[in-house]
């Protein structure tokens, strides 16, 4: 699961809102070699960033069980490009729910500089339409969410701490216990 535009989590309030940081680095090749001669990181990477530290969000809703894809991005403005060596932090925070989906919204900071606004739907995959699709592999993708520390830094309203869901726990075991 190499492609998370997220380093880690420094905020999680279960059901309401995260906050995530990105380090942009040279050493990412798209970084050096999205645009040859302009080296910055991508505002659809930035945009992808904040769709994973909110659909992240929303997906802890149900214990991850419930599969949630980006739908449509409906407002971004960016008012300036991210460089190597720049700290972005994105806050995201649940908008509205409904029956059709859910809206975030979201910004991205460099420092105390804002560098973009961003509002997003996110859909929830009907289980009778895509029966056996699954987003990703259980055990790999709770490794990866145990990496970004959102277990760690986690917590539901009232400061409780969530916690890894017993059904990605039995994932990560039954993985150790192959081969």
């Amino acid at each position: 699961m190499r492609w998370f535009w997220i380093d880690r989590y420094t905020e999680f309030v279960a059901g309401e809102h995260a906050t995530a940081v990105k380090n942009v680095s040279l050493s990412e090749e798209v970084v050096d070699e999205y645009a040859p001669g302009r080296t910055h990181f991508p505002s659809s990477l930035i945009i992808e960033g904040i769709a994973q530290t909110g659909g992240i969000l929303l997906g802890q809703m149900s214990d991850f069980k419930d599969r949630v894809v980006l739908a449509k991005v409906n407002n971004c403005i960016f008012h300036f490009e991210a460089y190597p060596g720049d700290t972005l932090v994105y806050h995201t925070k649940i908008k509205n729910r409904d029956g059709i989906g859910t809206s975030i919204t979201a910004t991205s900071h460099r420092g105390d500089e804002l560098q973009a606004e961003v509002e997003l739907m996110f859909a929830t995959l009907d289980d009778e339409r895509f029966v056996g699709v699954e987003l990703f592999e259980p055990a790999q993708f709770c490794r990866m969410i145990r990496l970004l520390r959102t277990f760690e830094v986690g917590v539901y309203p009232d400061g409780t701490p969530i916690q890894v869901p017993q059904h990605m726990v039995a994932a990560e075991k039954s993985l150790l216990h192959v081969g």
